[in-house]
């Protein structure tokens, strides 16, 4: 006989294990369903291994750059990859680890195998198919297996997988997906990273900054497409300053593989092909969702470009079946799934004041050197939209904690309503930017205006203090510029 639930959710990521947690608390009885490892593709293969990797190449960075600080180091530091990798997995490992405690914390069941949805309300859950990645997590002890389980809700919070190009699949020796990427045997000479999204650009910065060559191909006509094109203008000439060779309006049209190195031919703007030889390429072109074999078509589930089509709680257009996450569509971000699964439970639960999600106001981050961060409309996008703005930029090379700091590369720059004084957007490229960037969406979330802001009081000495100094700019206010 099939064990019942409350609420069942399939996938354990950041969105689908904060819904178990947040199910929980609701007093639902609640189970979630994972095939690979607790924590998903954010936690193990993702967000926060790649922050690790990331941490030993600022380490490495500063490293180049001791005398800059009045320091000196005899010898030589060199990068033992092993150890990087090594460090970066156990970060995961960790917080795998502590995932399953929430769960038995908040008397989540966890069901280990694949789930499809048999029919409404009902998921059947057989072994889990052997998964290439290594190395594996540890199985979670007391978890339940194969079976026939029902729910009157069931949130889908399957993720998202990296997007492959036909004739260049990644083939995990010298094609990498950023699965490969993060646990190299050994550190490659040169690298052609394909695509300039959040992913492929740390990932450049990351090899960059440990040595390699490093080429980006990008389609688009900016890096990081989806930033300011001042931010983007701005992090393309920190990038190639540190040697980074960035081609754009490009394409890889045919890949050719030697015996340890690739040759991309790579069609430029003007219609000539380039040859570019590397030791390895990394394919970073997007990814998308696991809608696959869910049983979704079957009970007529619709989906839109590879997600789940869902309104601003996560609902399906079928009764009681519900989506989260990257499997509901872009943007693609951890912090967003989060959300997401929160506002869907409570509004199960049937909780006062749950509002639908508000896209604009999701921060987007990304961990290259210098970093970017960013929230609401871009200055094109504003101007697209026909709305009257202010534009307020601010400096880090007049901020003195970031001079202290030896960061003074890099500037905040925010856009308000002319009108009305409302927050549209702020973005940011420097050191830390993406610490920063909360603020701002605390004030988007809370409506404050350029007043509010104006009068708000920023420590000193902080790279803080650069947020209300780029206000103050909108306004032909700035202190310090």
């Amino acid at each position: 006989m099939a064990e019942n639930y409350d609420v069942i959710i399939i996938g354990s990521g950041p969105g689908g294990y904060v819904t178990a947690v947040r199910s929980a608390q609701l007093g639902f009885k609640t189970a979630i369903v994972e095939r690979e490892h607790l924590g998903g593709i954010c936690l193990n293969w993702g967000c926060i291994p790649t922050k690790a990797l990331l941490r030993s190449a600022e380490i490495m960075h500063y490293s180049d750059h001791l005398k800059d600080y009045g320091l000196k180091l005899d010898g030589k530091v060199s990068v033992d990859t092993s150890a990087v990798v090594d460090r970066s997995r156990k970060v995961s490992l960790r917080l795998n680890g502590g995932v399953a405690f929430l769960m038995k914390k908040n008397k989540v069941d966890v069901i280990w195998g694949e789930a499809k949805l048999s029919k409404p309300g009902e998921v059947v859950v057989s072994k889990t198919a052997k998964t290439p990645m290594e190395p594996q997590p540890p199985v979670p002890k007391g978890v339940k297996g194969e079976g026939t389980y029902t729910a009157k809700h069931i949130i889908l919070a399957t993720g998202a997988r990296p997007r492959a190009l036909p004739g260049i699949e990644p083939d995990g020796k010298l094609i990498w997906t950023y699965f490969e990427a993060m646990v190299p045997k050994e550190m490659p000479k040169s690298l052609l990273v394909m695509g300039s999204g959040a992913i492929g650009i740390e990932f450049a910065s990351f090899y960059r900054t440990m040595g390699a060559d490093v080429t980006v191909v990008e389609l688009l006509p900016a890096v990081m497409p989806v930033e300011d094109a001042e931010v983007s203008k701005f992090a393309q000439k920190q990038f190639e300053k540190q040697g980074m060779k960035i081609i754009l309006e490009a394409k890889v049209t045919k890949v050719e593989k030697g015996a340890n190195s690739v040759t991309a031919h790579v069609e430029m703007k003007d219609g000539k092909v380039e040859k570019i030889t590397a030791d390895r390429m990394i394919s970073a072109v997007g990814v998308q969702g696991n809608i696959e074999n869910l049983g979704l078509e079957a009970l007529g589930v619709k989906t839109d470009r590879g997600c789940i089509v869902v309104d601003g709680y996560g609902k399906t257009n079928v009764p009681g079946i519900y989506a989260i996450g990257d499997v509901a569509g872009p943007p693609m971000l951890a912090h967003k799934a989060e959300h997401e699964g929160v506002v869907c439970v409570e509004k199960i639960a049937g909780l006062p004041g749950v509002h639908a999600i508000d896209k604009l106001k999701i921060p987007g981050c990304t961990y290259c050197n210098p970093q970017v961060a960013s929230v609401g409309l871009t200055e094109a996008k504003a101007k697209a939209e026909g709305k009257d703005i202010r534009v307020g930029r601010f400096q880090f090379a007049a901020n003195g904690k970031a001079i202290a700091l030896g960061e003074d590369q890099g500037f905040i720059k925010t856009i308000f309503d002319k009108k009305t004084g409302q927050l549209l957007g702020a973005h940011m490229v420097g050191a830390e930017v993406t610490e920063l960037i909360q603020g701002f969406v605390v004030a988007m979330n809370l409506e404050t205006t350029e007043e509010e802001l104006m009068h708000t009081i920023f420590p000193h000495p902080t790279l803080s203090e650069m947020m209300k100094e780029s206000v103050l700019d909108a306004y032909g206010r700035a202190l310090n510029a």
